[in-house]
């Protein structure tokens, strides 16, 4: 089974400012995640320690003498949602998680209300059919 990857909104605009190097890499992890869905592990993804949310995930890779990291999330639609990326060089390792698990969190919060609205949006759309 060929699993689904997207873009939160916000990412997605975030990510078509990254270099084209970083970008092809983090297609190939992508691809990857896709065939392997949520079996996929060390070295490719890793879970996000301290997340509000226990399906909150990490994809690694490395470009330009960089290691980068987009956290991520398995949606009740069994999509991985890309939602915050960024390189860690420069940065203490507590600075840079903390960043990214606020951001993630937060856009993930907001994709799951979406996702609960257009469902409430959908039964509103049925019931008007009966």
């Amino acid at each position: 089974m060929k699993w689904s990857v997207s873009f939160y909104e916000e990412f997605e605009a975030e990510f078509d400012e990254l270099p084209e190097e970083v970008q092809d890499e983090f297609y190939a992890e992508a691809q990857f995640l896709e065939m392997n869905g949520p079996a996929t592990g060390r070295p490719h993804v890793d879970t996000l320690k301290g997340s509000k949310y226990p399906n909150m995930k990490e994809l690694r890779f490395e470009a330009m003498n960089d290691e980068w990291r987009v956290a991520f999330a398995f949606d009740p639609k069994r999509v991985a949602v890309m939602l915050v990326g960024g390189g860690k060089v420069g940065m203490s390792k507590e600075r840079f998680y903390k960043g990214l698990i606020k951001k993630a969190d937060a856009r993930y919060a907001r994709h799951l209300e979406k996702l609960k609205q257009e469902e409430k949006s959908k039964k509103e759309e049925k019931g008007k059919k009966r």
